[in-house]
């Protein structure tokens, strides 16, 4: 068992790889609205002044993605060049080809229907690609989710709202296991938020500070001793892309667990549900969840594994770290015989042709009951299979 010190950040929407999540979910969003089947890989970059979007897309909608962008822009918190980014001056360009006929090919026509072994309608869309997936879960809190990772997101949904704030700010939460025990205990909370160039930074930092007093509060969580850290490195005025140069896909342990599970290295936004980077991240989650929401074991880690154009995950496996209650290969039999993992079946479990993915690039992807694959746990089919 793990005894030490374990940190985990996240990052406000303001952050500018943040901010091209945010763009690149927007984009899926607006040509899932108008064409559910719309197949959608976009990346998206962002720099002092401007905005790249890149990518491939299949779809028969007509979309302006120019506009979808200056609207990411600002949902973001970006009003203006001395906030980072001007939504409406700003230069965006867009090169979006069509998805490759190969990739298309094989998930419109999985290796099952060609080989006429396909049982049913979820037998006919392959993977997307090929790759490893992972789901986690823990008791530390309510949601199911690592203490540290989650009052760091808090933090940064609060942040950006303190007077005199801009848009871009980081949060870093490090807590400290005992031995013989999976209760962590806050030990430092660092916090960098950017500001108006007139702030009183006294009254600012001080803010900050009751900031990190109200998230420890309403978690039931005592500040007493905990080290809070403000802005170490001075003023932070030039934030978002005027700052620092943003990229699609590289905040992806913040997307996920903290650090507290492995990670395949695929990253959501932007990414339609055939891409299994994406879905079959959230079913494995929702698999992890149960378990753990089962009484199952304290932490349950889940991985499968996909090959591009096949239906069925070719890998497995289930960890609970020594907190289960039964063999992991037990429980991971009795997973395979509950979740319906082919791409096609986590579609349809969680709507996922919906235009619902902007909402995940801030603030992590799990954790929130207002995501499908957070709900709707089958607690009793997983106990009744291990039966």
């Amino acid at each position: 068992m793990f005894s030490g010190l374990f940190s985990s950040e996240s990052v406000a929407a303001g952050h500018p790889d943040k901010l091209c999540d945010r763009i690149s979910d927007a984009v899926l969003d607006a040509y899932l609205t108008v064409d559910p089947e719309a197949r959608v890989a976009c990346e998206s970059a962002a720099g002092p002044g401007w905005v790249r979007v890149f990518g491939e897309v299949r779809s028969s909608a007509d979309v302006d993605v120019e506009d979808v962008v200056r609207g990411a822009i600002r949902r973001a918190g970006f009003t203006s060049e001395a906030d980072g980014l001007d939504p409406e001056g700003c230069d965006v360009q867009v090169v979006l080809a069509r998805q490759s006929p190969e990739i298309a090919a094989g998930v419109d026509n999985s290796l099952e229907a060609r080989a006429g072994v396909a049982a049913d309608e979820f037998d006919r869309l392959g993977a997307g690609d090929q790759g490893l997936m992972f789901g986690y879960a823990c008791s530390e809190t309510p949601e199911l989710m690592p203490l540290a990772l989650m009052l760091s997101h808090r933090l940064t949904w609060l942040l950006p709202l303190i007077h005199g704030a801009g848009p871009d700010a980081k949060a870093q939460v490090t807590v400290e296991y005992s031995e013989g025990s999976w209760d962590p205990e806050v030990r430092t909370v660092l916090c960098s938020v950017q500001h108006a160039a007139d702030v009183d930074l006294h009254q600012f930092k001080a803010a900050v500070r009751g900031a990190v007093v109200s998230v420890l509060d309403n978690a039931g969580l005592s500040s007493a001793g905990v080290r809070v850290l403000v802005n170490p490195s001075g003023s932070f005025v030039l934030g978002g892309p005027a700052a620092d140069a943003g990229l699609t896909g590289r905040k992806i342990i913040v997307d996920t667990y903290g650090g507290a599970a492995r990670h395949g290295g695929g990253a959501f936004s932007g990414k339609d549900s055939t891409k299994v980077d994406r879905s079959a991240a959230y079913a494995l989650r929702h698999v992890a969840k149960t378990i753990v929401a089962s009484g199952l074991a304290s932490r349950a880690e889940v991985q499968a594994s996909y090959a591009i154009g096949v239906v069925a995950p070719v890998g497995l496996a289930v960890e609970t770290f020594g907190t289960g209650i039964v063999p992991d290969a037990q429980l991971a039999a009795a997973v395979s015989r509950v979740f319906d993992l082919r791409p096609a079946a986590i579609i349809d479990r969680f709507k996922l042709r919906r235009p619902i993915f902007e909402a995940t690039a801030s603030g992590g992807h799990f954790g929130r009951e207002s995501f499908p694959w957070e709900r709707n746990l089958p607690i009793a089919a997983l106990r009744a299979a291990l039966d």
